[in-house]
């Protein structure tokens, strides 16, 4: 089968296509399937350049997310039948085949039914997204109906997702973006508040829209001075969400005491690194709900760019350039 092979820690040159052979059942509970379309994510961006997971399993498959028709299954498997159309988070860490091939080879359990109105690219841009963003803002931040959430870049791969399921919930969303463009796509899927941030103080705009109040959940996709300058966004006793590492100063911490606040991580990829069967099923139902938001049309998955699989490296080159808007989708055959 065609398949792009991270070769070695480095730029997104490192990303070859080569012919390796079709990977078998692992287990008799394990699926393959014949891949459609397979999601960039930032995370491939930062597991090609440095491999932490598997730096001794080189060359690997990248990428998490994907979306296929199930080719065979094991002798165990009670969940699927040959034809199925699927859609999931598995593998790109170098212990599971990711998704940037023709094929691949899951856990039945780790799977979910594609949504029956959506296409296959599409489908493939939503997992990892959405298991994020619910776990942030549901698990995470408990957001609830009535209240007021700040999400960052909301215009981006996660964030426009967020923007969506906070409105569902019936919480008051305001968003930062960097042009007007992502402003209208924002406020499209729900965004009541947009703040500029090239050229807007967030902080002092949220405060103005909260009545001085603060939000109270501010959802951190960015990272570093964002993060640290979201804590003064953010209510007293309110909630603050990240995806990235934020190395806080003493200042920082006593500031986040003062004002009570939780800071909250999110990693979803956690039971993957961890191998935890049951927090992986939990994520597949959560990917459930996922698919039926979007049935319902609830749920819009914005993909700006289909390339074909042979180009993911200008795939992570776009990526790395910043400012996408929605989602990057590899399409197969």
């Amino acid at each position: 089968m065609k398949a792009i092979l991270a070769t070695a820690p480095g730029s997104p040159d490192v990303l070859q296509l080569r012919d390796i052979p079709i990977p078998a059942l692992p287990t008799p509970h394990h699926l393959r399937v014949k891949l459609a379309a397979a999601s960039v994510n930032p995370i491939d961006t930062k597991l090609r350049a440095k491999p932490v997971y598997f730096p001794d399993k080189l060359p690997a498959i990248l990428g998490c997310d994907g979306a296929g028709i199930v080719e065979s299954i094991g002798e165990k498997v009670t969940r699927f039948i040959v034809g199925d159309e699927v859609f999931f988070c598995n593998g790109g860490f170098g212990d599971e085949p990711g998704n940037y091939a023709e094929y691949t080879t899951l856990h039945e359990d780790h799977c979910a039914k594609k949504p029956v109105n959506t296409g296959f690219a599409e489908s493939a841009a939503l997992p990892l997204v959405f298991i994020t963003a619910y776990e942030a803002l549901v698990e995470r931040a408990n957001l609830q109906a009535g209240q007021t959430v700040l999400i960052h870049a909301g215009a981006g791969g996660v964030g426009h997702i967020a923007v969506q399921l906070a409105h569902h919930l019936g919480a008051h969303v305001a968003v930062t973006v960097s042009d007007d463009h992502k402003a209208a796509l924002a406020r499209g899927l729900g965004a009541e508040k947009v703040i500029h941030y090239q050229t807007q103080d967030f902080v002092q705009k949220t405060l103005d829209w909260t009545e001085g109040c603060g939000a109270d959940v501010v959802f951190d996709t960015v990272g570093g001075e964002i993060f640290i300058r979201s804590l003064n966004a953010a209510r007293l006793y309110g909630k603050v969400v990240s995806l990235l590492s934020t190395p806080l100063l003493l200042a920082d911490t006593q500031l986040a005491r003062l004002r009570n606040l939780s800071l909250c991580y999110e990693l979803m990829l956690t039971p993957q690194v961890t191998n935890n069967h049951e927090e992986r099923v939990r994520q597949r139902e959560i990917l459930e709900r996922g698919a039926m938001l979007l049935e319902e049309g609830k749920l819009t998955v914005f993909v700006s760019h289909k390339l074909p699989l042979e180009q993911a490296a200008q795939a992570h080159r776009l990526i790395e350039a910043g400012g996408m808007i929605g989602k990057v989708v590899l399409t197969i055959n």
